[in-house]
């Protein structure tokens, strides 16, 4: 349960991310003082179903969920990651190469 975003900076990446929310371009995503993103909507669907952990690599932007206390649903992972994804298309497309969603839990997700 992890995105992957292929990039050659992946701090640029993430502070650009940070910088495009502070700034009001980028209103249906959030970030807690964990620095972990939620989808926040104006009616608040999805917010509190998961979080997103970033994490800086080398060649990789990676985001792993957190999950609320019941769990994260399928439907709520799904919305999560796509709705990501779609995010880092419409505003970064110049800033990675590629993103994809992994299927099941990675290493480095919380999902319990």
């Amino acid at each position: 349960m992890a995105i992957h975003v292929n990039t050659d900076d992946s701090q640029g990446l993430l502070d650009s991310i940070y910088a495009a929310i502070d700034e009001g371009s980028i209103v249906t995503w959030a970030y807690d003082d964990d620095m972990d993103f939620f989808h926040d909507t104006a009616d608040g669907q999805w917010k509190g179903e998961a979080w997103l952990h970033p994490t800086v690599g080398k060649g990789a932007l990676v985001l792993n969920v957190i999950p609320p206390k019941k769990g994260v649903s399928k439907e709520a992972y799904a919305v999560y990651h796509g709705r990501f994804i779609e995010m880092l298309l419409s505003h970064f497309d110049e800033g990675f190469s590629g993103a994809f969603g992994t299927a099941q839990a990675t290493g480095d997700d919380r999902v319990n």
